[in-house]
Parts: C-alpha cells; structure tokens; sequence
C-alpha cells in the first residue's frame, strides 16, 4: 500500500512545486529584464538631456568645428561603452550621427535597432523589448526621444548586451531550482513520516488478520499511534477477534462435551448389546449389523472431539526433519500395507520444514491410512518428500479408483464421503482434522488426480512452510 500511496503525494508534491516554481521563474526573469530596461532608459534619458543642446548642423555630419557640448557629449557615450560595453549613439532624424561610440558603430538601415529609432522618432520611448530568456543571444535595444521646443530633433539608442542579464537570470534560476529541490525533500520526509505514521497501524491490523486466518486466534491489534479512525478501526477489530474467539470456544465446547456427552451412554448401550446377543443365536445377523453401527457412531463421536481440539490448539512449531518423520510414519503403516497386499515406498531426502511433530505425524497417518484402504491388492503407494523455495512437501501417490473432479472439490469437508465408497470403514472426517491441525501451524493439505490423464488414483500433497511463518 505505501509503494501505492508514496508516489502519488510525491507526484501531487512535485505538481505543486512546478506551478509555483514555473511563475516564480518567470517572474524572476521578467524583473531582471525590467531593471536592465529601466536602468538603459535612465541612460537614455541622460544622453537626450546633453544632446538638446547641441548646435545643429544642417548637413547632419559630424562637427567640423569644436562644440563644448558636443565633446561633452562623446566624452559620455565613449566612457560609459568603455566601462558597461554598451554601445550608445545619438542620431538625427535623418539618420545621421551626432555623436556615438565605439567608433566603428552606425545606425542600421533595417533591423531592432532602427524600429526602436524609428518608434522613437514619434515622440514616444520605444516599446520593452520582448523577454530574453537564459539561452537566447539577443541583445537589448533602448531609444528615446531627443526632444527641443515640442520637436523630436534626435533619437538616443542604447545597443546592450544581454549577457550579464542571463547570467543573473540563470543564478536566480539556479536559487530557485535549489529551494524547490529543498523543498521537495523535506516534502518526502514529511510524506514518509506521514505515510509511516497513517499505514503502520494498518500493516499491524493486516499481520494480526494473518495470524488469526492461521489459527493464532490470540492475537490482537497491539496499541499503536496513526490516525483516530484506525484506532477506533483497531479497537473494534480486537472487539470482534474477541467474540469470534468467544463463539468458535462456544462451539468448540459444545462438540466436545456433547460427545463426552454421548459416549457414555452410547458405551452403556454397546454393553446392553453385547448382552443381548449373549440371548441369541450365534450369528445373528441383526445384532452383527447394530454392533457394527454402535461402533461407527463411537467412532464418529471420538473424531468430532479430535476436530473441535484440533481447530483450537496452538501448533508446537519446531524446525524438524520432515523427512525423517516420514520415513517413521511409513515404516509404521508398512505392516498393514503389506497385510492388504499394497506395497508402501517411502523416498524420503532429509529435508528441514517448520511444523508440529504431531500435528503432522497425525495428518500423514490419515493420509496414508486413506491411501491403503482404497489401494487395490498388488498396487502401491508411493511417498516421497521434498523442498523448494518456502515449501517442503510430502507426496502421497496411490493407484486406486481415484476421485472425479467434483468429488475432488470436495475432499475435505466435514462428513463428505464419495458416493462409491460408503461401504469403506470411516467418518469421513480424517481430512478435515488433518487439515485443522495443518494450518494451525501454516501448512496445508491439495488434493489431486494422480495420472492427470484420467481420474485414477489420488496425490495429496501435504505442505508446510520451510520459514517460521510466526515472523512472517
């Protein structure tokens, strides 16, 4: 979730950031522009005051006779092209020099430069220039109007470079750049803080879902900070683990003592039966088959008890050799495999896992106690143990009649037993328990068709983590 929500406030953050930094920017530049601007129209208009009193000359040339105000004049633009490298000139209306510096400068006949002249020539400062941004090399052009009894009689222009101007632009871009950059981490770090502090109690109520999923059915959201709706969210998360705890006891209580309940009387009238077929003749057929049914409901009585135990007990998780357990497990069924004809083959790899010794040995009897009773004579069974990755699993391969594929949905339920195997010995609850007891600790029980070809013959796959799934 945070790798989801993350991005998403970094990029809302970066969003805002840019439409704040794009006007600043801006901004930014359009002031330094106006400050150059205003700085070449106070020149400007300094050059225009001294060039008003300059003698016209008719033909519009230079002086030929010395004019005080003239040298004043050219003494001021050649030092001020000198200390800023601005060229400045001031023109007549006809396009002629009056005075203008460096030396090899003129007024253009077409371009920037003669527009602002022109402009200037109807008594008006030429227009702003347009804005000059870091990587254009234009330069700045500036005219006003020299003006004598209400007549433009001269034009000043300013020719500067745009140089110095970019590189104060650029600087202040650069600032700009680095206070966004600032910004924009501290804006992560609050984000991480903020999602750190918004998620953990979600990530604590996710791990304790897990765990009560598994069958720790103990645990409970631990108090922790984050928002007031995931605390309340918490606390009635903890309220309801706590009723279904309470119920799932209840019910758990119920099956056990209703069958401790029942087996007493159900043992009292197994005596009552045996005694009666003391009475009669030997054989009896009637009194064979409710021997038979009495014991079948023990039976199903004791394995009620053994599922209501099962789904509340809490795995003794150990790291064991699963393959050792099973070679054991085999080596005990091999007598009654072998009394049935069936031929048990174990290939068993040392192999670590985590898991409940008895919860597995118990689950393995079940499995394997199936795979004979359906096994025909001169068949086998084959178990064999392996790991990969986080799983280690115990193969259990018969060639028996195998189930069809709706049947296989539904191994594992309570009381189901195939149709076409009522007349074999059990309750239909082996694999249930097995499974109770399994996932206590985080393994699991699969079923499917051994020869993926044809329903025939059943695999059970019997997996249990190979980590401990308590730090998971």
């Amino acid at each position: 979730m945070r790798t989801r929500l993350l991005p998403l406030l970094i990029v809302l953050m970066a969003a805002v950031l840019f439409a704040l930094g794009v006007p600043l920017a801006v901004s930014l530049a359009a002031g330094e522009q106006q400050k150059a601007v205003v700085d070449r129209i106070d020149d400007t208009a300094r050059f225009a005051a001294l060039a008003q009193f300059v003698t016209d000359r008719p033909t519009g040339s230079r002086q030929t006779v010395p004019d005080e105000r003239l040298e004043t004049l050219s003494r001021e633009l050649a030092s001020y092209e000198e200390v800023y490298g601005i060229r400045a000139g001031v023109f007549y209306r006809s396009g002629a020099p009056m005075a203008y510096a460096p030396d090899d400068w003129s007024l253009p006949a077409a371009g920037e430069v003669r527009a602002a002249f022109d402009e200037a020539l109807l008594s008006r400062r030429s227009h702003d220039p347009e804005q000059i941004w870091p990587w254009q090399r234009r330069r700045l052009v500036v005219a006003s109007p020299v003006i004598r009894d209400g007549d433009v009689v001269a034009v000043v222009v300013t020719d500067s470079p745009t140089g110095p101007l970019r590189s104060r632009t650029l600087h202040g871009w650069l600032l700009l750049g680095g206070g966004e950059t600032a910004a924009m981490l501290v804006a992560v770090g609050a984000a991480l803080r903020l999602t750190g502090w918004v998620l953990r109690p979600v990530r604590i109520l996710d791990a304790t879902t897990h765990d009560i999923a598994t069958g720790r059915l103990k645990s409970r959201v631990a108090a922790a900070g984050g928002p007031p709706e995931l605390q309340r969210l918490a606390a009635s998360f903890n309220e309801m683990a706590d009723n279904v705890e309470d119920v799932l006891e209840q019910q758990r209580a119920f099956v056990a003592d209703a069958s401790h309940q029942l087996r007493n009387p159900l043992a009292a009238l197994l005596l009552r039966i045996e005694l009666l077929a003391l009475e009669l003749p030997a054989g009896n057929e009637e009194i064979a088959s409710v021997r038979t049914e009495g014991r079948r409901l023990a039976q199903v009585l004791d394995d009620l008890l053994d599922l209501a135990l099962a789904e509340h007990a809490e795995a003794d998780l150990r790291l064991i050799d699963i393959g050792e357990l099973t070679a054991e497990r085999v080596a005990a069924w091999s007598p009654a495999a072998e009394a049935k004809g069936v031929r048990l083959a174990g290939e068993c790899p040392a192999t670590t896992a985590w898991a409940d010794p008895v919860a597995l040995s118990s689950a393995l009897d079940a499995v394997i106690d199936n795979a004979v009773k359906f096994t025909p004579d001169g068949e086998r069974v084959d178990v064999t143990v392996s790991g990969s990755g986080d799983i280690s699993t115990i193969v259990v391969a018969d060639r028996g009649p195998g189930l069809t594929d709706e049947e296989l949905a539904r191994v594992g339920d309570r009381f189901w037993r195939s149709g076409r195997h009522q007349n074999v010995k059990g309750s239909g609850l082996g694999l249930s328990i097995s499974q109770a007891l399994l996932a206590a600790g985080g393994g699991s029980i699969a079923c499917a068709h051994h020869r993926p070809s044809e329903p025939r013959g059943l695999k059970v796959t019997v997996a249990v983590p190979r980590t401990d799934p308590r730090r998971s």
